[in-house]
């Protein structure tokens, strides 16, 4: 199982030697999300830190940005990495896109389709000299001149993964995309039973392998030194779960589990603005549904059982002053339980 950390995104300052440390630990990739800070600079700092560790946006939103924005960001970023930059992109719900990126909305599993299309169709005009000519229903790109184009390398071309929680999204990740980051709100059942069958779908439609797919996360890690530790992150989850489950768009994850109820009464509580009280609402067995739980000594078989056999790659942060023999060895135990990704595929 590949191991994801987070990389601290407020204070660049500290980038550099988070990213050094997880590196030591041994973490396969540093990862950011984009929320209250860019996504993409504190890796620019964390690619001059490091020398092997991936990094990657889990995720970037796409449509507020020009697929030519974003792919010029991606090539500087796996260029200066030596090949280590993985682009996350994310289409964000309609509320957002509207209403704080103040771009419109149509159909986001076309649209990201189009969008991972044209960023490669950008890449391979730079790399190959080939000219530009993507024509689409949202993106027409036809524009690149020498002056506008970075100098082409001897890498492959960057890796794509994208977010996708609904059917559309996760059959489109499986055709065009090279990997999937799947939402926290997601059980065992529901990646066994919706999300795996979607992307093989899509992988057979373009002929993709799963072993050159990297399926990332579908729940949260809950551990701690002891009990009490374990407590306190379990009760971020539970807020998180809350949060999440507010929102309809995760409103068939819940009804899997016969949760629809819970759904609609955190969504009506979301709309009064009472957030301080909805986590109360979310019981432990929900919160185990949605998270592997347990102390340090007890976390890698609750993993195994919670992500063994269906996802790559899972998300675990070290808390503060934890001592890094201690963090090198449970990220070993971690990476020892079998996984299918073998590799990116990328030209």
């Amino acid at each position: 199982m590949r191991v994801f950390t987070t990389l601290p995104m407020q204070n660049w300052r500290e980038a550099g030697p988070a990213a050094q440390a997880a590196e030591a630990a041994g973490c396969d990739a540093l990862m950011t999300l984009e929320a209250k800070h860019d996504a993409f600079m504190p890796l620019a700092v964390a690619a001059l830190a490091t020398e092997r560790i991936e990094l990657t946006t889990s995720i970037a939103v796409a449509f507020p940005r020009s697929p030519t924005v974003t792919a010029m960001q991606a090539w500087d970023l796996h260029a200066n990495s030596n090949g280590r930059f993985v682009l996350g992109l994310g289409s964000q719900v309609k509320g957002h896109n509207e209403r704080r990126f103040g771009i419109p909305w149509s159909p986001p599993a076309p649209r990201l389709r189009e969008y991972v299309h044209a960023l490669r169709a950008v890449w391979r005009c730079w790399q190959t000299g080939e000219k530009l000519r993507y024509e689409g229903e949202h993106y027409r790109l036809t524009l690149m001149t020498p002056d506008f184009s970075p100098e082409p390398n001897d890498l492959p071309m960057v890796p794509v993964t994208v977010a996708a929680v609904g059917p559309a999204m996760l059959r489109v990740a499986g055709e065009v995309a090279d990997g999937v980051r799947l939402h926290p709100i997601c059980s065992r059942r529901y990646l066994e039973e919706v999300c795996l069958p979607r992307m093989e779908e899509g992988m057979r439609r373009s002929g993709r392998q799963r072993a050159n797919f990297d399926v990332h996360g579908g729940g949260f890690v809950a551990t701690g030194p002891d009990a009490a530790s374990v407590a306190k992150a379990m009760d971020w989850v539970r807020f998180r779960v809350a949060f999440y489950g507010s929102t309809r768009t995760y409103m068939p994850i819940l009804e899997l589990h016969g949760l629809q109820d819970l759904g609609l009464k955190l969504h009506e509580m979301s709309v009064q603005g009472r957030w301080k009280e909805m986590a109360a609402l979310v019981p432990d067995d929900t919160v185990r549904i949605f998270a592997a739980c347990g102390t340090y000594d007890e976390i890698v078989p609750a993993i195994e059982a919670r992500f063994g056999g269906a996802a790559d790659a899972i998300e675990l942060n070290f808390p503060p002053g934890m001592p890094p023999g201690l963090a090198r060895e449970l990220v070993a135990d971690i990476r020892r339980i079998p996984h299918t990704f073998q590799g990116f595929a990328t030209p």
